[in-house]
């Protein structure tokens, strides 16, 4: 048997405040980015890009989501805004998964965005086959306008996810996992 079963059978999410540095190294990252890319991709279109968001970026597009949130919650709090401004700076590297549909004749814009998230999973997996904690969240930064059109998303495009990764800062325990029978039937 292949190492790869054991792996994605105990493969688990690491929360980015139990993260540090250091992160991946440049290869490492393009390994991972790689890995993103290499995917079901109907009509090799590639239907998604990444934006990696690592040192001052992370910052910088922190200052993007604060605003965001200011804006629409006026009566923010300032701990409430300064936690919107951390968003991405927990993980030492951050990738945003952006789901980028084509047209095109035969691939519906759907089995494009599974694309997207399929790549959200392999980065994940490449990730933590590295030694390395990931996850992969969204939240309601995925889904602001204003916010991804500050992070460089054009009309048309959505956001997959950010997937989170850094060195673990300690074990993880594994959490329930849903029971086969309750969720596979048989036609």
């Amino acid at each position: 048997m292949s190492d790869v079963i054991p792996f994605l059978k105990t493969r688990r999410s690491v929360k980015p405040r139990e993260m540090t540095g250091p992160g991946p190294s440049p290869a490492e990252l393009d390994t991972i980015l790689t890995i993103g890319a290499r995917v079901p991709d109907h009509g090799k279109i590639a239907p998604w890009r990444f934006i990696v968001f690592e040192g001052d970026a992370r910052a910088r597009a922190g200052e993007v989501i604060a605003q965001a949130f200011a804006r629409a919650k006026p009566e923010a709090t300032p701990d409430e805004i300064a936690v919107e401004r951390g968003r991405l700076s927990e993980a030492p590297l951050v990738i945003a998964v952006v789901s980028s549909p084509k047209p095109h004749p035969k691939v519906p814009a759907w089995e494009q965005e599974l694309s997207a998230g399929a790549s959200c999973m392999n980065i994940v997996a490449a990730a933590t086959a590295l030694g390395y904690g990931a996850n992969w969240l969204s939240g309601w930064i995925a889904y602001d306008r204003a916010v991804l059109a500050g992070l460089g998303l054009k009309d048309g495009e959505k956001l997959a996810g950010f997937i989170h990764i850094g060195s673990r800062t300690k074990d993880v325990e594994d959490r329930p996992r849903p029971t086969l029978a309750e969720i596979v039937t048989r036609f």
